[in-house]
């Protein structure tokens, strides 16, 4: 599993902050305000996405990506729990993954893995049997908000 502390956390928050988002990265010891899962997992409160070195980069991206597919409107009363449905939810998984092969040292291949260990559940059996060949409407759901990188876009 990559954790954040084995990567350029620096070019993960240029990415969040080119999404309007904030990373504010925790110390080691400290509890992670607004965190779903339970630590390690990130935090949010707002538009400010909480980690530590310890928290799983797909965790991170996840959480960013809850905030960057809802509404401007509904982001800044977000306080641990961003779903409001299963569109959005697997609008933030799709993204997820685009959005990791623009981390150096991640990339989606890699993050497909993480997230299948981590136990994420798909029809097709694995993320990346749902990404290739079951998302098309999450695509066009998130090609329909203009929330894909024009690259991302087959």
């Amino acid at each position: 599993m990559l954790h954040l502390g084995d990567i350029d956390a620096e070019a993960l928050g240029d990415l969040l902050r080119a999404h309007g988002l904030q990373l504010h990265v925790i110390a080691d010891d400290q509890p992670i305000p607004g965190s779903f899962w339970g630590e390690p997992e990130a935090g949010l409160i707002g538009s400010t996405v909480f980690a530590r070195r310890d928290t799983p980069v797909h965790s991170v991206l996840h959480e960013s990506c809850n905030l960057i597919v809802m509404p401007a409107e509904r982001r800044e009363r977000i306080h641990t729990d961003a779903t409001d449905s299963i569109a959005e939810e697997d609008a933030a998984c799709y993204l997820q993954i685009v959005l990791a092969d623009s981390l150096p040292d991640v990339g989606s291949e890699r993050l497909m893995a993480d997230m299948d260990e981590w136990g994420y559940t798909f029809r097709l059996g694995s993320t990346r049997a749902w990404f290739e060949g079951d998302a098309c409407e999450t695509r066009s759901w998130l090609q329909a908000r203009t929330l894909l990188p024009a690259q991302a876009i087959p």
